[in-house]
């Protein structure tokens, strides 16, 4: 969720979803082309929304009981991660899909829910309630890292120095996505960790990767 404020105190509400973009560009701003949801313009630059879910004009209070609704956000420096550990505890659901419920943590999404379950070694089918506060934190903890991370970089990157290509010997990640990843997208390859086939699945309606050796279902 995006939250743009403006001098008149009016709100604009911006949701991505999975393939909403902001593309830029310095003025003077050509005539929009495609279906252009927003664009915000300067003396400079201006920048042009397409593709997003959600695009709307709200007010504070709307503002207020959408953020009310958000679990702790790993990009915050004041989010607090007990509250996700207590609805992901009282849950028979799986970790894997609590991760990617807003109501209990907020913009995780697909990649990094696979690649941070991956390098805490949890499977994505454990329930919530099986997930100790310490593999919790451990998890929280790398979110926090790789989340900070793909926004300083602008990809997202997730294997660590000893597994990086030129360290490992063997071909970059080749993917629309881009960055280097262990699990993610990568089903029926074998794990740069271990060499076993990585799997997937679907979980209430996306897909869902791990290493059937790394991440052992308990």
């Amino acid at each position: 969720h995006l939250f743009l404020g403006f001098a008149n105190e009016q709100i604009v509400h911006v949701h991505l979803g999975l393939i909403g973009a902001f593309s830029l560009g310095s003025t003077p701003a050509p005539p929009p082309v495609g279906a252009v949801r927003l664009r915000l313009e300067a003396e400079t630059s201006y920048a042009d929304l397409r593709g997003a879910t959600v695009c709307e004009l709200i007010t504070a209070d709307k503002m207020g009981a959408i953020l009310a609704r958000l679990g702790p956000d790993p990009l915050r420096s004041n989010a607090d991660p007990s509250r996700a550990f207590a609805r992901i505890h009282n849950s028979t659901k799986p970790i894997g899909a609590l991760l990617m419920d807003q109501s209990v943590l907020a913009g995780v999404g697909n990649v990094y829910r696979a690649e941070s379950l991956f390098r805490v070694r949890l499977h994505p089918l454990t329930p919530g309630a099986k997930v100790s506060r310490r593999r919790w934190d451990s998890l929280w903890d790398d979110l926090v890292e790789l989340m900070a991370a793909g926004v300083r970089t602008g990809r997202i990157d997730t294997v660590r120095a000893e597994h990086e290509p030129d360290t490992m010997g063997r071909s970059a990640r080749v993917d629309d996505h881009g960055g280097e990843v262990y699990v993610y997208r990568r089903h029926g390859q074998p794990c740069h960790v271990c060499g076993s086939i990585v799997r997937t699945r679907v979980l209430e309606g996306r897909n869902v990767f791990w290493c059937p050796a790394c991440q052992r279902r308990r």
